[in-house]
């Protein structure tokens, strides 16, 4: 009966919020509360929320460990992100601290850790919301993942004081996990491609990650990260990562049942949830201030900022831990918060072209080497986005044209793709630097091969703007998707698995005529 009834809540109530242009999650929020206020009467076990604790808790699990298949090391080693998660932390908690205390009337303790689960950003909401853009490996997805470690490492920290908690002895011998990851990588090969590649992810998340980390007295949390990033280098990391994606998403609906479950709110609970939701605004503006003093352009800092503006669940656990009489109080806050930033980071890149002459004032003199302006020289065929995709046209257009470049948003990729022997710069096709700058003289056809269809509707609406008058070509999942990027200004639009069929079908019957199939370059780039 549990399952009748929590998976019918959170499917009627996100589908519902769905409608009214809200992402789904916001629905499984709302169906968390629902399931806590109807659930008694409607048969719902007693047993329930210790259910969905233990899905929520293999939710995150797989979702950090998927973050981790896209992180790299260098990523957190970065003054925005170190100096940049470490500033908002100290200035958070030095003013909310004294204004808990002033008008709260708690004592400095509690008014000291209730600060610290403010200060902190939603793991969660902003890996999520940015891997649904396929924003991960831009610049300010980077930036902001970055900083959600550093936060997440603090969280740690405080719980291992407050609770009297250290690390055991044997958590050094962690130092040599890179040690191991040659034998992690032979796994992955020698796992293939079905279900055993999900069951060797929930292994490394759950198994190692998770409980041999709790083992050693540190976070499972922080386990199935590190074991996500041991992989990040693999050429399958990302087959592994996609292979994980629905699972990963079916599970993280509990995480969001969970947060409702908590606890029914009074109206304390609500004056307070309300009272800390005033304060989410100066949450964002204080990131964005940071960041831009960090050197990163209006842009980066704006849309980092906004993906960090949210509450975390890491507050929950350190409220349930340390401060149990908060718990519905900051669960609700954490609710709230997620409502209200959910919808703003799904218009993030019409609300920064809305106010960048605005935001732009607030630039620095120096700029982030990661955002130096593009200069596409004598390119004559530019492709957007340098996935498998986008490397394969690069390949196949090579031999027949020297004057090819490709743009891709992702550093580590970039970097890959020129020890390949590729021309790749770093750009990002929804950046509005990127367009006021760039020069189209020698550009005679623009292929997009970017897998978000925002990006690719952006790219193709600016590439109409600054006058581009060329053939502009793009590929697609879904019918409703083609007749939106043909009124954005793409030319020439394909069904992706459509086209692959007619490939196939063109290859069977130059196999049954006997002819010699033409000669294609080989393309052995992974991701």
């Amino acid at each position: 009966m549990f399952e009748v009834i929590a998976i019918s809540f959170a499917y009627f109530l996100g589908l519902a919020v769905r409608q009214a242009g809200l992402p789904p999650l916001v629905g499984f929020l709302a169906a968390g509360f629902g399931l806590n206020y109807f659930g008694p009467a409607i048969g719902l076990p007693g047993h329930a929320g210790e259910i969905l604790g233990h899905v929520a808790h293999l939710g995150v699990l797989m979702l950090l460990f998927t973050v981790g298949l896209k992180l790299k090391l260098g990523q957190i080693a970065q003054p925005q992100v170190l100096g940049g998660g470490l500033a908002h932390f100290a200035i958070t908690v030095g003013l909310v601290a004294p204004g808990v205390r002033l008008i709260g009337g708690t004592d400095w303790n509690t008014a000291l850790l209730l600060a610290i689960a403010l200060a902190f950003s939603s793991t969660v909401l902003a890996a999520k919301l940015l891997e649904g853009k396929r924003e991960l490996g831009a610049f300010h997805g980077r930036t902001a993942i970055g900083i959600l470690i550093v936060q997440d490492i603090l969280a740690l920290a405080v719980l291992a004081i407050w609770n009297g908690q250290t690390p055991a002895i044997w958590a050094l011998g962690l130092l040599g996990l890179p040690v191991l990851r040659p034998v992690l990588y032979w796994l992955l090969d020698f796992t293939g491609h079905d279900e055993l590649l999900v069951l060797m992810g929930m292994l490394l998340a759950v198994v190692l990650g998770g409980t041999g980390f709790e083992a050693l007295g540190l976070s499972s949390e922080l386990g199935a990260l590190v074991m996500g990033v041991m992989l990040s280098r693999h050429r399958r990391a990302k087959e592994l990562s996609e292979a994980l994606w629905s699972l990963k998403e079916v599970l993280l609906v509990g995480f969001f049942l969970q947060i409702g479950m908590s606890g029914l709110p009074d109206l304390e609970a609500l004056y307070i949830a309300l009272a800390f939701a005033v304060l989410l605004p100066l949450k964002g503006v204080l990131f964005f201030f940071i960041l831009a003093m960090f050197g990163l352009r209006a842009r980066s800092s704006f849309l980092a900022a906004l993906s960090l503006t949210a509450y975390s669940e890491f507050g929950l656990i350190v409220s349930a831990s340390v401060l149990p009489e908060f718990l519905v109080p900051l669960a609700l806050c954490v609710a709230v918060s997620f409502i209200i930033a959910a919808p703003l980071n799904r218009y993030a890149h019409p609300l920064y072209a809305r106010y960048c002459t605005q935001l732009e004032r607030f630039e620095v003199g120096r700029i982030h080497p990661d955002e130096h302006p593009v200069d596409l020289g004598d390119a004559e065929i530019v492709i957007f986005g340098m996935g498998r995709t986008g490397t394969a046209a690069y390949d196949y257009l090579a031999p027949s044209c020297d004057k090819l470049i490709g743009l891709e948003m992702d550093a580590y990729r970039v970097a890959n793709r020129r020890d390949e022997g590729r021309n790749v710069v770093l750009a990002d096709a929804e950046n509005v630097n990127l367009w006021r700058s760039v020069r189209l003289d020698n550009v005679r056809a623009v292929i997009l091969a970017m897998d978000d269809i925002e990006s690719k509707t952006i790219a193709a609406q600016a590439l109409r703007r600054r006058g581009f008058e060329g053939p502009i070509v793009t590929h697609a999942l879904y019918d409703e998707h083609l007749d939106q990027l043909s009124k954005a200004g793409a030319t020439h639009t394909y069904l992706t698995m459509y086209q692959a069929g007619m490939g196939l079908a063109e290859h069977a019957s130059r196999a049954m005529r006997g002819e010699t199939e033409p000669t294609v370059p080989q393309s052995t780039s992974q991701g």
